[in-house]
């Protein structure tokens, strides 16, 4: 039995799909089939349901779910209790943080919270929401920071994580000057991997009264859907904190069609489970 079995187990029961979660696990969809199989040969039964749609988890699968993100993260906790005792990495904090936050919240944020006294490691995994709530779920960081929305919870139990707001964005809808108007309006989305995505999709089905909207282009990057938007492919929402300079440069303007801006928080989220003492320390000194 190997750690990243179990890895690719969690990545797949939250994606139900392998070509995602191959891409959230930074590897081949080959490779990650071949380690799905090489888990089941070991436990004996078939953990997954393969179907044209995606991965199911079987009876089994589910059964086991819970037990698997517990021991990863455990071990992961392990490794970190065995490193402070060594006197290693004790004072290194470890985030996880969506692309976009990663380049426009975090460096700033992260020198506010320092106030004089910098903190002596920081090691940032910048990804998609998807692959940083994983990273979260097998105890590979021991924060995230994301956006937040009303309704919309993370991809893991509230009950054994706890959350704290350190920051607000807004998601403002975005086209290029020089976007002729026309129907359906075309669209440029989040793929689902997107936590921005996810904001954008509840925002729709629960407004349904918004002008058509067709999507011509996807991605998981905020960065890609504003160039796009540059280039006068569609409209965007994109984060304020992200698109600022382009509005301010009158590259980017709002859209010509009723679309709202959508107001999000920016939350850090930690594991219930002790983080050891300098990350608790931070944990403590970050205000609500």
């Amino acid at each position: 039995m190997e750690l990243v079995w179990l890895e690719d187990f969690n990545a797949l029961a939250e994606s139900g799909n392998f070509s995602r979660a191959a891409d959230a696990r930074h590897v081949t969809q080959p490779a990650f089939s071949r380690r799905i199989r090489a888990l089941e040969s070991w436990v004996g039964v078939e953990l997954f349901e393969r179907t044209a749609q995606g991965a199911t988890l079987t009876e089994a699968g589910q059964s086991m779910l819970d037990n698997a993100r517990e021991l990863t993260r455990r071990l992961y906790q392990m490794r970190a209790e065995v490193k402070e005792v060594a006197g290693k990495a004790t004072r290194t904090l470890h985030f996880a943080a969506t692309h976009s936050l990663s380049f426009t919240f975090f460096p700033a944020w992260i020198r506010q919270v320092e106030d004089g006294a910098p903190i002596e490691g920081i090691r940032l995994h910048s990804d998609n929401m998807a692959a940083c709530e994983q990273l979260l779920l097998n105890g590979e960081v021991q924060f995230l920071i994301c956006h937040q929305y009303p309704n919309v919870l993370p991809r893991f139990d509230s009950k054994q994580f706890d959350s704290k707001v350190i920051g607000s964005d807004t998601l403002l809808a975005l086209q290029s000057p020089e976007l002729k108007p026309g129907e359906p309006v075309p669209f440029l989305s989040y793929t689902a991997e997107s936590g921005l995505g996810r904001i954008i999709a509840s925002y729709l089905q629960n407004n349904p009264g918004h002008p058509v909207l067709e999507t011509v282009f996807s991605s998981h990057l905020a960065a890609v859907l504003l160039s796009m938007a540059l280039q006068a492919k569609g409209i965007a929402w994109l984060p304020q904190s992200l698109a600022a300079p382009e509005l301010t440069s009158g590259r980017l303007t709002r859209s010509s069609v009723a679309l709202p801006d959508i107001q999000t928080e920016i939350r850090i989220f930690r594991a219930m489970i002790p983080l050891g003492d300098f990350a608790e320390k931070f944990w403590a000194g970050l205000e609500h």
